[in-house]
This record gives structure tokens, sequence and C-alpha cells, in this order.
């Protein structure tokens, strides 16, 4: 009866859903160069990109014209303007979010996410901490392997020599 107790409160301590591994997101508040008040964020923002951004929403799938732009320019975070993305790693990924084959270094941070039950790579603005996305080891074989999915509604578009977008 000794071992089938101990056996349980064992059991107990490795599957309780308070494990220090599920804590350490939530306790880890990072310092962003740019911080505003949700109210801020709320009047700055659509309610769309103030889902995304601010709540680590996901957009539909095929819902932003981002997804379809082939114009020379860069990709900023729609919350704070930082340059995350550049068109010409830009490629149709088929999943109907704007995919890309790297980010541009230092402009992108990343994190574990765990919400849907398996360890995805979560993408998040540096200089704000606004969700992008994830990133996948699914892309392009010829170039980095990696498929930024990003959300369009996380974006704005900033065409090169004055292309208009």
């Amino acid at each position: 009866m000794k071992i089938l107790s101990t056996f349980l409160v064992l059991s107990m301590m490795l599957f309780s859903c308070n494990s220090p591994a599920q804590k350490s997101k939530e306790s880890k508040k990072e310092t962003f160069e740019i911080t505003k008040t949700d109210a801020e964020w709320k009047d700055q923002l659509s309610p769309e990109a103030y889902q995304v951004l601010r709540h680590e929403g996901t957009e539909r799938a095929f819902s932003s014209d981002l997804n379809d732009n082939h114009k020379k320019g860069t990709y900023v975070c729609a919350g704070c303007g930082t340059p995350v993305f550049k068109s010409k790693h830009k490629f149709d990924s088929g999943t109907g979010w704007p995919s890309f084959d790297r980010a541009i270094e230092g402009n992108v941070a990343y994190s574990t996410d765990n919400k849907l039950g398996y360890t995805r790579t979560e993408e998040h603005c540096a200089t704000c901490g606004g969700h992008l996305g994830h990133v996948f080891n699914d892309g392009p074989d010829e170039t980095t392997g990696k498929r930024h999915c990003i959300n369009g509604v996380a974006l704005k578009f900033i065409p090169e020599n004055g292309e208009s977008k």
C-alpha cells in the first residue's frame, strides 16, 4: 500500500497542471522598447490587429490581401513599424497566410507555444512584443527550410521605390 501511495504522489507531482515548465512563460514578463497600455493599443490598432498582435490570435486563412502581394518591399510590424520580413524572402506556401523563409535578423523574437497541445515556435516583434505568427520546419529546402507563417493583419507593407500597394 505504501508503494501505491508513493506512486500516486509522484504521479500527481509529475502531471500537475501547475508544473514549473507551464509557469515559466506566465512568470516571464519581457520588456520591450515600445510599450503601451491596453487602451493605447486598442486605440491604435483595428480590432483584428489588436486580437492578433496583443492577444496572440490568428486571422482566418486566405483573409489577408498581403498573402497575394508580389511587389518588392519590406513588411513591417503593424504595431510599431519595425521591419520584420523582406519581400525577396516571401513564398507561396499554399497555407493562406503570408509566408517567408527567413525574418530580418534581430527584429523578430521567438518563444515556445504549447496552446494547441504540441510545441510550436511563436514569433513576436522584438521591438513591441506583438504576436506575428509561428515558424515551422517545412519551408523551401532550397533556401532555409523554414516557413514563417505570419498573420497578414500583423504586418504593413512598405513598397520599394515608391511602388504603390
